[in-house]
């Protein structure tokens, strides 16, 4: 079970720069991280993926920073270990179908777009020798990329929501879910998914803290027939969703 030294998640500041001396410079006369800057958050999150989860990460230097612990918590919201799982849309870092492989034990699928992402996701596979199926998802969600007749325990993702791309943050392709709310992702996804899950198997989204995006797409499961769980979890000083929908 990843901790760190009091038993919580995480990882001190300082404990971070002899993992990577270059944060220093970010790092103010009171000893607070400047996170407000990509590099030292990229440092920062490269750190806490190797301490706590032993994990060697590279980010796109364009692509999302994605927080470790966050994906370990939503993870931690429906894995028990030893699931057939596929994650739709891993990014660059590949974090969460690393995880699930390392740590709770999964026979992992992933897929990803992007044609740089996929490679950076191709390389953190492989830097962690880790055991990840890498499909190239050529502008399809499930169907036309995952073959026909296979089945899984699982399938989860943290699909794209905001309403547009976010300057320095995020990609064009990892910015626009699409609809009102930017919801249409992850419809299609759950719909798809329904010829692809084995009896009693469920979805997971990694939702943000977004009460219109999440009744739009809990009135949809619940449409398709699945029941619906929302699991309410805390990332640092933000609230997330794991949105389990099960068979």
């Amino acid at each position: 079970m990843p901790t760190w030294r009091d038993g919580k998640l995480g990882l001190p500041v300082r404990d971070a720069v002899k993992l990577f001396p270059e944060l220093e410079e970010y790092i103010d006369e009171r000893g607070r991280l400047d996170l407000s800057n990509r590099r030292a958050r990229v440092l920062y999150n490269r750190a806490i993926s190797r301490a706590v989860f032993g994990l060697d990460i590279e980010y796109h230097p364009k692509g999302l920073v994605t927080t470790p612990v966050s994906r370990y918590l939503f993870l931690k919201t429906f894995l028990r270990g030893g699931e057939r799982v596929l994650e739709i849309g891993t990014g660059h870092t590949a974090m969460m179908a690393l995880m699930a492989e390392k740590i709770f034990n999964c026979e992992v699928t992933a897929t990803e777009l992007d044609d740089e992402f996929f490679e950076y996701a191709r390389r953190n596979i492989e830097r962690n020798r880790a055991r990840v199926r890498l499909l190239k998802s050529n502008g399809g969600v499930i169907h036309g990329v995952v073959p026909e007749g296979e089945r899984f325990d699982v399938i989860f993702s943290a699909p794209p929501y905001y309403e547009a791309p976010t300057k320095g943050v995020l990609t064009e392709r990892e910015g626009v879910g699409g609809g009102r709310y930017g919801e249409e992702f992850s419809v299609r996804l759950i719909e798809e998914a329904l010829d692809y899950l084995k009896p009693g198997g469920k979805v997971a989204l990694f939702l943000p803290d977004k009460e219109p995006l999440i009744d739009s797409i809990t009135k949809m499961g619940e449409e398709l027939g699945y029941s619906i769980k929302d699991v309410r979890f805390k990332a640092g000083t933000r609230w997330r969703h794991s949105l389990i929908l099960a068979l």
